[in-house]
């Protein structure tokens, strides 16, 4: 039986690609595909997009993806510079008040960090004012978390991460865990704010505006706890520059943390220091896992 050709006009083809797409198995799927198709035809009629245009953000997203390898996320930071990280993160971190705020993941992740005793040096051997960062990991009502995994890293003070970087030992990032009060200490060096990478298809288009490509100095922390909601954030430095203008659209009150300066002397670990060095002192609240609804 011969069938009779579909005609596509301007007018019908979003319905029927939106369609097609919905015939995906996974019923997700087929829910988020068709309202992709829905939105991009619509993003494409509202600015009455052009064939020149199309082919430059084809362009964009291939080199893009060329420039990205196992160290290099271009994606992320794209997803991050336009918004999109952050909002899908509030979206999923609707935490109660008082729980400690998510923010973005960032680019510069890497799983597999060394463990490390309390007070330990994720910093040896890398120049910059000593950090201590301390406090307590606790539950919303207040009760002590022993046992909980921080997950930290940060940039040295070029703005350098260890991804960025010719290495192959790990860099400015460890696992600390909380001790039977909840308590944990972390050593570093304090971070500086850093502009992201701006040779890639990402600073290419930033180029072209006048958005600010710098970042505020902050220590990223990520902390998964059996019976918590997983928890992905920094602590900015109270005062740093671009606290206000976070290219990522990272900062929330709640994460800027004074860093207090501190003669040599007695440190949070139960050590000394024989230079001057930097406090900050902070307690992570966490989220009770939600439970399922039927």
């Amino acid at each position: 039986m011969t069938q009779t050709p579909v005609t596509v006009t301007e007018d019908t083809i979003t319905d029927l690609a939106a369609a097609r797409w919905g015939t995906a198995h996974d019923p997700r799927t087929a829910e988020l595909m068709s309202a992709l198709v829905r939105h991009l035809h619509a993003f494409a009629r509202e600015t009455q997009l052009t064939e020149a245009e199309w082919m430059a953000a084809i362009r964009w997203l291939t080199e893009t993806g060329q420039i990205s390898d196992d160290k290099r996320e271009e994606f992320i930071l794209a997803s991050d510079v336009l918004g999109l990280s952050m909002l899908v993160v509030q979206q999923n971190n609707r935490f109660t008040e008082g729980a400690t705020p998510a923010t973005v993941l960032g680019p510069f992740h890497i799983e597999g960090s060394p463990e490390l005793g309390y007070g330990a040096d994720m910093s040896e051997g890398i120049s910059g004012v000593p950090l201590y960062v301390h406090g307590t990991v606790r539950s919303l009502d207040g009760a002590p978390v022993p046992g909980a995994v921080l997950d930290v890293w940060q940039a040295d003070d070029d703005g350098a991460y260890e991804s960025q970087l010719p290495v192959d030992e790990a860099r400015l990032r460890a696992k600390y865990t909380s001790r039977a009060d909840g308590t944990y200490c972390v050593r570093t060096i304090a971070p500086l704010g850093y502009a992201i990478p701006m040779d890639g298809p990402v600073g290419a288009l930033i180029h072209q505006t006048d958005i600010s490509h710098y970042r505020p100095a902050h220590v990223h922390f990520l902390l998964n706890v059996p019976g918590y909601e997983p928890l992905i954030t920094h602590l900015f430095r109270e005062g740093a520059q671009y606290l206000d203008s976070d290219v990522v659209f990272g900062v929330k009150r709640e994460l800027i943390v004074p860093f207090v300066e501190r003669e040599p002397g007695p440190t949070p670990d139960g050590g000394r220091s024989a230079e001057p060095w930097y406090e900050a002192a902070y307690d992570f609240v966490l989220q009770p896992t939600r439970e399922e609804t039927p």
